[in-house]
């Protein structure tokens, strides 16, 4: 018995990835995005609003910066690991009611990305575009300098997985977890807010944890 017992505990991290790999590729697969009701072990559910999502990496995995900028910029994902990396440890909170709590991101501050483009004066936003062809979303430029708002490049400390919207992401630690767009691809300043996918279909722009779309969650910062 302690045998079988142990090899179940060795065998468990085998299972568990086994498990992100096949929802996650499930998911790419379901436009209806039933799939995102099933958890993993860790708590997460997987969704996607397209119909499939092609894979990035090391390769062929880009990160534009553009829009009211003075110094639009490409950045790779080798780029992205050499400048300085941030790590948050915080709850992630999902607006349809899941957490998962004490959630470590690490990646590089948005705040820095902005800063080597050089925001023109009228640029007041910023427009985050994926690389699954549909999503998007958008920050104030005040809430995007925040240091707690990442272009994520790990999670849980391992790289980010496909399924999570690796290779990179945005993080935005203190709001509901349909703001850290998954797949980033684009940066965009602009000089107005442009609501994102869910916000066009009723979610609030402000999507501060427990105070926005009439929820009362207790707070992730």
């Amino acid at each position: 018995m302690l045998g079988v017992g142990a090899a179940s505990v060795a065998a468990a991290p085998q299972l568990q990835r086994a498990l992100e790999s096949f929802l996650g590729s499930a998911a790419d697969k379901d436009p209806t995005g039933l799939t995102g009701l099933l958890p993993n072990g860790g708590g997460f559910r997987y969704y996607s609003v397209a119909s499939s999502v092609p894979r990035r990496n090391g390769t062929n995995y880009r990160l534009t910066v553009d829009g009211l900028v003075e110094r639009p910029a490409a950045y790779t994902l080798a780029d992205l690991r050499a400048l300085p990396q941030t790590r948050i440890v915080r709850d992630v909170q999902c607006v349809t009611g899941w957490r998962v709590p004490d959630t470590p991101f690490e990646g590089v501050r948005l705040s820095l990305l902005l800063d080597a483009a050089g925001v023109r004066p009228e640029g007041t936003a910023v427009r985050f575009t994926c690389f699954d062809g549909t999503y998007s979303e958008s920050l104030t430029l005040p809430q995007a300098r925040r240091d707690d708002v990442l272009v994520a490049l790990r999670m849980q400390d391992k790289p980010l997985s496909h399924a999570h919207g690796g290779p990179a992401r945005l993080y935005v630690a203190p709001m509901y977890f349909y703001k850290s767009a998954k797949w980033l691809s684009g940066i965009t300043v602009t000089s107005r807010v442009r609501p994102g996918y869910w916000e066009e279909r009723g979610y609030d722009v402000d999507a501060w944890v427990g105070r926005s779309n009439g929820r009362s969650d207790t707070l992730t910062v």
